[in-house]
């Protein structure tokens, strides 16, 4: 994956990035508020900053799409090209939130 430009790094609607901030903390709730608002922040910023907000999208859809139960989730899951994406998607935001002092499993 290239690295975005400036421009791509910033167009993530405000929107997009609370909700992952917000699922961020959900996710880690090893640390103060305040503190994981900064980690998550950052890390994000780091995804930004690989990508833009289209591929953002496409690789966290394809992601959370292997959490769907029943035949469609079983379509998604069984998809190579799906569970390619999903998997990378993981490794980004695992490094990224490696670099933010994110504790990760």
């Amino acid at each position: 994956m290239l690295p975005a430009t400036a421009a791509q790094a910033n167009d993530f609607p405000t929107l997009d990035r609370v909700l992952w901030v917000h699922e961020c903390m959900r996710e880690h709730p090893d640390g103060g508020h305040y503190e994981m608002v900064s980690k998550c922040s950052c890390a994000l910023d780091r995804i930004a900053g690989q990508m833009s907000h289209e591929q953002y999208m496409a690789m966290k859809t394809s992601s959370d799409a292997r959490s769907i139960g029943g035949e469609r989730g079983g379509y998604i899951r069984a998809n190579k090209q799906e569970q390619k994406v999903a998997r990378e998607f993981g490794a980004i935001q695992k490094a990224a939130m490696k670099a933010c002092f994110i504790k990760v499993d």
